[in-house]
């Protein structure tokens, strides 16, 4: 559930309280809750707290307390049954454990835009591979544009890859400017370009894919799928499943945030059940329950209940209670404490020398400039060419903001940096590259969405979308 369908705190209806409960402490704690219930009901609250973290990160780990930054995150997690021990550190655990859930809403997000949404239509759904791919070969031509022929041209797939997180987070900042159909694009398309830096990595970054956990991985799809033809339908059924395909990704040398986004592109998207046979339901138990007193038979009452329960969490689909339910989790703690775990980044050790200066522009035009022309201009050429499609009630501005926002490329930018400069100085100035202009890309697309998506009327990118549908239908 995105962050414009909530509501607020006192649109729930009143419940009497609890036996027991002590009215004035309940009054109380209501009080003070309540601003915290309002801050987090804002549309903007996420990428503010995502904001907030990146910015402690920053300055914490540039000050003279660094070390315990670095320390704190590199404590040492062992989890293990007798010789079976699998020992990782903090960081570990937050960039691919707590992402992979962030990543699985991604997908269940994506997935219900395919069956329902803008991603429907082939065509629409097109348009986020071409804005990835011309997001990637962009920035990757411009940083060769300043280093081809030294030695730090093996980098350049640093400025490739986007922040989803981050990505989001800052989009959130825009509000009601972001129509729905706007961020679905921003989603696929990181996804895609994630997906494009996996494979960037595989094939020029390490040693390659790992069959062993190819085959992990199948057998963990096997288990999901047979589990669905079962009819298998608690969410915590699956989670054995999900932990076979997390543990087949990393084995296989490729990042497990994978497993997140293929369990959330196979989630059911449709509702077993329904609202009519829960109205019936409950009418059922309601007649049971409303009974001549006396009269009740507790063994029936209960089995209505229970009845009532499932059709009560099956009137929406797996997708829609995921979402649901994960939501909150995902944007105001594993978000923030992934920013919190990834920001701060050190930067005493950058020297820019000759290949120093090469790297540093490179990356940083690559990421602020490459990244808007790329998605802008391969995405332009698409619809042109009747490949593709905007969608509907989305304008060219709106997409030079996704551009603009796509700049962000953060973590698994640095990730490359470090397989393609190992430790050294140069891998210093592409993280100082990679921050600079993710910061800027932010305050571009921040300042430049404010300015264009406020003044762009839906009745403006209505014409757009049908000229372009026109076009391919002609």
């Amino acid at each position: 559930m995105s962050s414009s369908e909530k509501h607020h705190p006192s649109d729930r209806p009143e419940l009497p309280p609890p036996p027991g409960a002590w009215p004035t402490a309940q009054a109380a704690a209501r009080s003070l809750l309540s601003p915290v219930e309002r801050f987090l009901s804002i549309e903007t609250s996420s990428g503010i707290l995502l904001l907030m973290a990146a910015a402690a990160a920053l300055a914490w780990a540039n000050s003279p307390w660094s070390a315990s930054y670095q320390d704190f995150w590199h404590t040492r997690l062992v989890i293990g049954v007798g010789p079976l021990v699998f020992e990782r550190d903090l960081h570990f655990l937050v960039n691919d454990g707590l992402m992979v859930i962030f990543f699985f809403v991604v997908g269940l997000e994506i997935r219900r835009e395919i069956h329902c949404g803008e991603l429907s239509q082939l065509r629409r759904a097109a348009l986020p591979v071409f804005a990835a791919l011309g997001g990637m070969i962009a920035p990757a031509c411009l940083f060769l544009a300043f280093n081809l022929g030294t030695a730090a041209q093996g980098g350049w797939g640093v400025p490739m890859a986007t922040d989803i997180a981050f990505a989001v987070g800052v989009l959130a900042l825009l509000g009601k400017r972001v129509r729905p159909a706007l961020r679905i694009l921003l989603l696929a398309l990181a996804v895609i370009d994630d997906l494009g830096a996996i494979i960037v990595i595989a094939l020029f970054y390490s040693s390659g894919i790992q069959l062993v956990g190819l085959g992990i991985l199948a057998a963990g799809l096997a288990l999901l799928f047979t589990m669905q033809k079962l009819g298998v339908r608690s969410s915590w059924a699956y989670v054995a499943p999900g932990l076979v395909i997390w543990t087949g990704t990393y084995a296989a040398g490729v990042h497990p945030t994978l497993a997140g986004v293929i369990i959330g592109l196979l989630t059911p998207v449709r509702t077993w059940l329904g609202t009519e046979t829960f109205v019936d339901q409950a009418k059922a138990a309601a007649d049971v329950v409303a009974g001549p007193a006396g009269t009740h038979d507790s063994h029936a009452v209960r089995e209505k209940l229970a009845n009532l329960g499932v059709a009560s969490r099956e009137t929406f689909s797996p997708v829609e209670r995921l979402q649901h339910g994960l939501h909150p989790w995902v944007a105001f703690f594993i978000m923030p404490v992934f920013a919190l775990a990834n920001a701060g980044v050190p930067l005493g050790e950058a020297r820019l020398d000759s290949n120093g200066q090469g790297v540093l522009l490179g990356v940083t035009l690559g990421l602020v400039l490459g990244k808007p022309i790329g998605v802008l201009g391969l995405s332009w050429l698409a619809v042109r060419l009747r490949l593709a499609a905007l969608p509907a009630g989305v304008g060219w501005r709106g997409v030079l903001v996704v551009g603009l926002v796509a700049g962000i490329g953060f973590t698994m930018a640095l990730f490359i940096a470090g397989l393609a400069f190992s430790s050294g100085p140069l891998n210093e100035v592409a993280k100082l590259g990679i921050l600079c202009a993710s910061a800027l890309a932010a305050l571009l697309g921040l300042g430049v969405g404010r300015i264009l998506l406020s003044a762009e009327a839906p009745a403006e990118a209505a014409p757009t979308e049908t000229a372009a549908e026109t076009s391919t239908t002609a």
